[in-house]
């Protein structure tokens, strides 16, 4: 797993996510990359999560591309967390193709962090769209996912 964070090398986001959000533990979410302009997220295929098809549940799906925006807005903002709290606002999915097997989540910025970072500082809650993309092992994309996340500032 490569990590790379705006608030030091050493600080481990995928060790921080999966030891604070149940839910990544729960789904066995794997950090392949995260870095603050892309993260990289994988589901195994688990036969506890299928849908009635036999591939990856919606529910399952959403959380991974939901892990995925978080695990990158952590590596982009996570040296902001004593003055601001990251939140989801809104997100929307599209189902594009059937999902089977391992399936794998790729988030990217929307935002120039230092945008962000400049609203923050001028104190405002900035918002910033994060684009996941999923995708079975073949390469179809079988789902996409716009989520809207704010820097609440903490106080």
């Amino acid at each position: 797993m490569t990590t790379e964070t705006a608030a030091a090398d050493s600080f481990d986001v995928g060790a921080m996510l999966s030891q604070t959000v149940p839910m990544v533990r729960t789904l066995n979410l794997e950090y392949v990359e995260i870095a603050p302009e892309r993260a990289v997220l994988r589901l195994p295929d688990q036969a506890e999560f299928h849908n009635h098809v036999g591939g990856p549940h919606a529910g399952a799906m959403f959380t991974l591309a939901e892990s995925a925006s978080g695990a990158i807005v952590i590596a982009a903002f996570g040296d902001q967390l004593h003055r601001a709290t990251p939140l989801a606002v809104r997100s929307e999915i599209d189902f594009k193709k059937l999902a089977m097997g391992e399936v794998t989540a790729t988030a990217v910025l929307g935002r120039p962090i230092a945008d962000v970072l400049a609203e923050l500082d001028a104190g405002e809650r900035p918002e910033f769209p994060v684009q996941v993309s999923i995708q079975r092992a073949d390469g179809a994309v079988t789902g996409e996912m716009s989520i809207t996340w704010t820097l609440r500032p903490n106080g």
